[in-house]
């Protein structure tokens, strides 16, 4: 076992890892990584299923018996995706169990191509929740604008939510407020609040990466310097804006009722830019009652030689708000970065998910 990682929990941060593949739950290897590396959940995009279905023949079997029965390229990679899913789920459970539902948690996403479309959201998270069938699960919705009452209607209804998609500070909060609202909802229908889970994943390496390409065209030696400075500071607000909200009245009458809070999940983790440590934005968002999301890559570098040296979040809130302060000074447009990257997240989650209908399709026909 890795003393940073041990380490790492030691501060109160879960270890989720962003991957899944049926080469992964057939080896053993999930169930390795939650012994050896601290791993206690686990999340899944589209962009991961389709790479896990373009590589070896893992899935062959089933797609043949898809293909059989001539089941649609939808009906046929809900199967496939599900099936994972319920078996990451089962392998996960006495983390779940232990932890009283806090983690041994899986996620599973909506289809991305729904994003824009509040009640088709709705209708699939129902259908995904149904589908798989395990206390254990997420559904993954995004934050767009569209999605807001969508994740309300979802935890209403004692869904367990995963809020995806999650760039800026303002809609943060508007998830927080969709979350409460849920809350308070589902209270009023009689469903046990100590039932239903929510994390919010806020992206981070994808913010450094749109920031630093527009402080590389603004050239300046002032600009330069703050290249890979708005990623972590923009986690770190997140996280203030998080004590905020549960520090509330509103909050602490929910938690009253058994009630969980909604921990911030840090997604977007593995480190982009050659240049930074690889284990950057795991050694500076290390907070109690956080989960951070990690590909294998990030997880074996932090396992290695991650910097975990305290709490690097609560007391670095003004440094935060002054790195801010300073790429708005310098020229940096916050609210077009934060528009960009979740419209880019939306579109690369609908490719990927047109690229895994594309393979299915491929493979169905070969039966």
């Amino acid at each position: 076992m890795s003393e940073n990682l041990n380490k790492l929990t030691g501060f109160g941060v879960s270890i989720w890892l962003d991957d899944i593949s049926r080469d992964r739950l057939k080896s053993g290897n999930l169930a390795a990584l939650m012994r050896d590396k601290r791993v206690t959940g686990v999340t899944s995009n589209p962009t991961i299923f389709a790479g896990a279905l373009s590589k070896g023949d893992a899935y062959r079997t089933q797609l043949h018996d898809l293909a059989i029965r001539k089941v649609s390229v939808d009906e046929a990679v809900r199967a496939i995706t599900t099936f994972d899913i319920r078996w990451a789920a089962d392998v996960l459970r006495p983390v779940y169990d232990a932890t009283g539902g806090g983690d041994g948690r899986v996620s599973i996403e909506v289809d991305p191509r729904l994003a824009r479309d509040t009640a088709a959201t709705i209708a699939e998270a129902r259908a995904l929740w149904w589908l798989v069938d395990r206390p254990n699960l997420f559904i993954k919705i995004p934050a767009t604008v569209e999605g807001l009452p969508a994740i309300t209607e979802a935890l209403a209804e004692g869904i367990s939510v995963n809020v995806t998609l999650i760039f800026s500070l303002e809609r943060y909060r508007a998830v927080m407020d969709a979350w409460l609202t849920g809350l308070e909802q589902a209270q009023a229908k009689g469903i046990p609040l100590a039932g239903i889970e929510s994390v919010a994943s806020f992206f981070v390496s994808r913010v450094d990466t749109e920031v630093d390409a527009r402080l590389d065209k603004i050239g300046t030696p002032e600009a330069l310097e703050l290249k890979g400075k708005a990623a972590v500071a923009n986690a770190r607000l997140a996280y203030a804006a998080f004590e905020e909200v549960t520090n509330t009245p509103r909050w602490q009458a929910l938690r009253a009722a058994g009630a969980r809070p909604q921990r911030p999940l840090w997604a977007s983790t593995g480190t982009k830019n050659p240049e930074y440590p690889d284990t950057l934005y795991v050694d500076e968002l290390v907070t109690a009652g956080t989960v951070n999301t990690m590909p294998e890559k990030t997880l074996n570098a932090a396992a290695d030689h991650g910097k975990i040296s305290g709490d690097t979040i609560r007391p670095f809130y003004e440094q935060a708000w002054n790195a801010m302060a300073a790429l708005k000074e310098i020229g940096i447009d916050y609210d077009d970065v934060v528009r960009v990257l979740e419209d880019e997240g939306v579109e690369k989650f609908a490719a990927s998910w047109q690229e895994l209908l594309n393979t299915v399709q491929a493979e169905l026909g070969k039966a």
